[in-house]
């Protein structure tokens, strides 16, 4: 195990642990928009803190790679991930550190991860969609996402690509929200449909395999019974083989 795997399985509780805290850190001002005074400060140093968290893992890795070239190329979307939430509705792209952390924590198997990104993704998508799209909307003059219940609703019926349209963006940021979901539920929806397909798939090889196995046994046992038949003619003497005389 290197440098940078050792890491990764040190931090990745603490960093999971870090993206439930932004979560609700940043959620509970949305939910809740009255909250005020202590509340919505000790909020606002949770982002910040945590935000710091999810900066200290990306400097962290590269810094113990043996190939820091190598893996700032690999790693382009994570360091943007960090640097581009410059808006307060994109700052939950960090919680794809969260996608990347579940990544880690020993779904060692090709379905099994995907299983888990795409139920890990479709909840934090419609969750994070809800809370950013209702905090960029919120007090537009033309807004029709008034809360988070709006939100919420908005975000379920556009990631699974139904859009009813009584719901819809009127701001630029709310827009770029948009667009993101959109592009992240047609992407969901092809994997969850190619993870089915391969399920599929590998059940009628099961039971082809089944049955070819079982025919393979019964030609092996007929196979045996006229090598049987053969011995038992080849012993017999030439009288015996021409059977009792006819009339």
């Amino acid at each position: 195990m290197d440098r940078v795997e050792e890491w990764e399985r040190r931090s990745e509780r603490a960093l999971t642990a870090a993206a439930f805290v932004f979560l609700v850190a940043y959620a509970v001002p949305i939910v809740w928009p009255r909250t005020g005074g202590t509340v919505a400060v000790v909020c606002g140093a949770l982002v910040a803190v945590t935000w710091a968290a999810f900066c200290v893992d990306y400097v962290a890795r590269p810094a113990l790679s043996r190939d820091r070239r190598s893996f700032a190329r690999t790693h382009l979307f994570d360091l943007a991930v960090i640097l581009l939430p410059m808006l307060r509705p994109l700052r939950l792209l960090q919680l794809i550190t969260l996608l990347n952390v579940l990544n880690r924590t020993g779904v060692y198997g090709l379905r099994g991860r995907v299983v888990t990104y795409a139920t890990g993704g479709t909840v934090l998508l419609i969750l994070c969609g809800a809370l950013a799209i209702t905090d960029a909307e919120r007090g537009h003059p033309d807004a029709v996402i008034g809360g988070f219940g709006d939100g919420l609703w908005w975000a379920m019926a556009t990631l699974t690509t139904v859009g009813y349209g009584d719901t819809y963006p009127v701001t630029v940021t709310g827009r770029i929200v948009a667009s993101l979901l959109m592009i992240a539920g047609i992407a969901l929806l092809g994997v969850v449909t190619a993870t089915l397909a391969s399920w599929l798939v590998d059940r009628v090889s099961d039971v082809s395999e089944a049955e070819q196995a079982a025919t393979r046994s019964q030609v092996d046992a007929l196979a045996t019974e006229i090598r049987e038949l053969r011995a038992e003619l080849a012993v017999r003497s030439p009288d015996e083989r021409a059977g009792p005389p006819l009339g």
